[in-house]
C-alpha cells in the first residue's frame, strides 16, 4: 500500500463562456492527483491530509472514495479549501495562482499524524506545495524523518516546485536537501533542477542527488521521456531511459503526478516496493517501470485536466 501525503485543493480550470473568462472547479493537488492515479491503476493507496468540511472539501473526499483511495487518515476541519487558479497557454507549462492562507490542507499539524503506520504501508509519497506551507510542511517532514529507518517504507519525494510559493530560495534548498537525504526515491523534473541547481546541468544534478543518500533519482524530460539512475550497493549506477508515447496533447496538467503514481504502482505490483526490492531491479525491469509510467502520463496529457487512466487503458497502449 502507498500513502500519499500533502495538499488537496481545487483547481479552477479556465472555461470561457459567452465571451467571458470563466473557471470550472476540479479536484487537484499533486499528491492528491497521484493518489487518484494510483487508485485507478488498482494499487492499494491511502491519503493523509486535512480537508475542509465545505462543499469543495466534500468534492475532494468524494473523488478519493470513488477512485478506491482510503480516507481513514483524513482530518476534516472548518477552514476553507485551498483554491488554485490555472492559466493555460499553447506550448507553455500551466501557470497557477494559489489561495492558501489559513486553508484546511495547509493546517495539517504534527499532532494530526497517526502515532504509527500500519504494516501494509510500503511507501510514503510526499512533496509539492505542501512543503512550502506551515504547519503542513513540518508535519510531513516529521513523518518522513520518523519513518526513515533501515527497515521502514520506501520514501518517494516529488518536490513539484512552484517558485512563486517560495519566498527564500536558499532556505528552501537547504530544507529540500534534508528531504532528499530522508528519501529512497527522488523524482525531480528538469524544471525543478533548474530552480534548485541553476547552471549545474542535468547530469551533475542527478549525481548530486544520488550522493545525498537516495537509492534512485528519477527525472521526467517532457517529450523526451524519463530517466532513472539506481545506485547499487557496489557503487555502480544503473542508468535507464524510456520514451513517451506520441499522443495528441490536450494539456499537461497532472502529467508528473500520474507518472509518479504509475511508477510506484508498477513497483508495488511487481513486488519491488522495498529498499531491498529496488536494489534487485534489472535494467529490463527498470525500463518496464519507466515505460509504464510514461504511458500513463502520455494518456493523461491527451485529456483535459488531471484525469489519470485506468490500468486497462495503460495496458492497452502498446507504443
Amino acid at each position: 500500500m502507498i500513502l500519499c501525503c500533502g495538499e488537496a485543493l481545487i483547481d479552477m480550470i479556465p472555461a470561457p463562456s459567452g465571451g467571458e473568462d470563466g473557471f470550472i472547479p476540479r479536484p487537484g493537488g499533486s499528491p492528491y492527483n497521484t493518489a487518484v492515479a494510483i487508485g485507478r491503476l488498482g494499487t492499494p493507496v491511502r491519503f493523509l491530509g486535512r480537508l475542509s468540511t465545505d462543499f469543495f472539501g466534500e468534492m475532494l473526499v468524494r473523488r478519493l472514495s470513488q477512485n478506491a483511495v482510503g480516507t481513514d487518515w483524513i482530518i476534516r476541519s472548518g477552514e476553507n479549501s485551498t483554491l488554485a487558479f490555472v492559466k493555460l497557454e499553447p506550448g507553455k507549462e500551466p501557470a497557477y495562482v494559489f489561495y492558501t492562507k489559513g486553508s484546511a490542507d495547509s493546517s495539517l499539524s504534527p499532532g494530526d499524524l497517526p502515532p504509527s503506520l500500519i504494516p501494509e504501508i510500503r511507501c510514503i509519497l510526499f512533496g509539492s506545495i505542501a512543503m512550502t506551507m506551515e504547519p503542513i510542511a513540518t508535519a510531513i517532514e516529521t513523518l518522513i524523518f520518523r519513518e526513515n529507518t533501515p527497515y521502514g517504507p520506501v520514501i518517494s519525494l516529488d518536490p513539484n516546485i512552484r517558485p512563486f510559493m517560495i519566498r527564500d530560495r536558499d532556505a528552501y534548498v537547504q530544507r529540500f536537501e534534508g528531504w532528499v537525504r530522508a528519501s529512497t526515491i527522488a523524482k525531480i523534473s528538469k524544471a525543478d533542477f533548474e530552480f534548485i541547481y541553476p547552471g549545474l546541468g542535468l547530469e551533475k544534478s542527478l549525481k548530486k542527488i544520488l550522493a545525498m543518500g537516495p537509492r534512485m533519482a528519477l527525472t521526467t524530460l517532457g517529450a523526451e521521456g524519463a530517466r532513472a539512475l539506481l545506485l547499487k550497493d557496489n557503487g555502480t549506477i544503473l542508468d535507464v531511459s524510456a520514451p513517451v508515447v506520441d499522443l495528441l496533447v490536450a494539456d499537461t496538467i497532472g502529467a508528473g503526478d500520474t507518472f509518479h503514481g504509475a511508477f510506484l504502482s508498477w513497483l508495488e505490483g511487481a513486488g519491488k516496493m522495498s529498499r531491498e526490492g529496488l536494489l534487485s531491479l534489472t535494467e529490463k525491469e527498470l525500463y518496464e517501470a519507466l515505460f509504464f509510467a510514461n504511458k500513463a502520463a502520455s494518456l493523461v496529457c491527451s485529456r483535459h485536466g488531471a484525469d489519470p487512466p485506468s490500468r486497462a487503458e495503460v495496458d492497452a497502449l502498446k507504443s
